[in-house]
């Protein structure tokens, strides 16, 4: 299951030595839902070589203007710390997992 990411707590994730996948949604957001469960799929997947994780965005002000998240989903790929890819919009499960294989 994904991890809940909570502007109390995404500091502490972001410290992880894994590659850190963060899809940033809202409740209200079709594009949203139709990506959700895709998510948890891989974070079934990947759970012993990644942290994958959701961050709602109308209850997560703090980590939502850190990354300038303006729509939604978008799912950010960090590792150490910085930013190295980025899907914006909805997506195939295929382009997700070709995007976490290639930065494992």
């Amino acid at each position: 299951m994904a991890l809940e990411i909570t502007d109390a707590t995404y500091e502490d994730v972001l410290k992880s030595d894994k590659l850190v996948v963060i899809d940033f949604w809202a409740e209200w957001c079709g594009p949203c839902r139709m990506v959700g469960p895709i998510v948890e799929e891989l974070a079934g997947e990947y759970a012993d070589k990644a942290v994958i994780g959701k961050v709602d965005v109308d209850n997560n002000d703090d980590i939502t203007s850190k990354y300038g998240i303006r729509n939604i989903p978008t799912i950010l790929f960090i590792k150490n710390g910085e930013i190295v890819d980025k899907q914006v919009g909805a997506a195939q499960k295929s382009v997700l997992v070709e995007k976490i294989n290639n930065l494992l």
